[in-house]
């Protein structure tokens, strides 16, 4: 029975490439650091800090640059972020199933938020700062039968919280990457989520 669908959000629901490097750049200018916007956007998934130190940011100074970052996230990378492909339509066949729908994200939860709102997706529940297995406490709480994502930490999680791990290989990780990771269905956007799930579940 479907209950709940969860899903990731950058490069799962979202696109934010464009206001991911635009950030990132400015971040690295403001602070004299070699930050580089495009590495980091090609590679979204893993939580900031992680990024940061990838990047050689000093171990003391990444809390400040997290909080920099998250200040100027809504005037950059907001106004640049579009939905992907099927985004909608999946959510809203999700209701449509009688099940709810649930965004889990590694992202700060109020810019998360800030993205379902300015794009007007059909979301019931958010929650956000939670990464690979981590996401699985929030999807076991909601009782998620589904989860969807683009990353490999994302079919950690689904398999941690005992859903069924859906990818899309809309993102950073290739098919083969996320069938080892554990997926159980890949797709190749979440154009053909819906027939699936109505597929599956009805």
């Amino acid at each position: 029975m479907l209950t709940c669908v969860g899903f990731d959000l950058d490069m799962t629901l979202i696109d934010p490439r464009p206001g991911m490097v635009a950030a990132m750049n400015r971040l690295g200018e403001d602070n004299d650091l070699p930050l580089d916007g495009e590495q980091f956007a090609a590679h979204l998934g893993p939580p900031l800090d992680q990024a940061l130190r990838g990047f050689g940011a000093p171990e003391e100074r990444i809390p400040d640059l997290i909080t920099q970052f998250r200040t100027n996230y809504p005037d950059i990378v907001i106004p640049r972020t579009v939905a992907l492909p099927g985004a909608k339509e999946s959510l809203e066949t999700v209701r449509e199933l009688g099940a709810t729908a649930l965004v889990v994200t590694g992202k700060y939860g109020p810019n998360a938020d800030l993205h379902v709102k300015s794009l007007d997706l059909p979301v019931d529940r958010l929650v956000g700062d939670l990464w690979s297995t981590g996401k699985a406490e929030a999807l076991i709480e909601h009782g998620a039968t589904v989860y969807v994502g683009d990353h490999i930490g994302d079919m950690y999680g689904a398999r941690a919280a005992g859903a069924v791990a859906v990818g899309v290989v809309t993102g950073p990780c290739s098919r083969d990457e996320l069938v080892e990771a554990g997926a159980e269905v890949v797709l190749g956007s979440l154009t053909e989520l819906p027939d699936w799930l109505r597929g599956t579940f009805t």
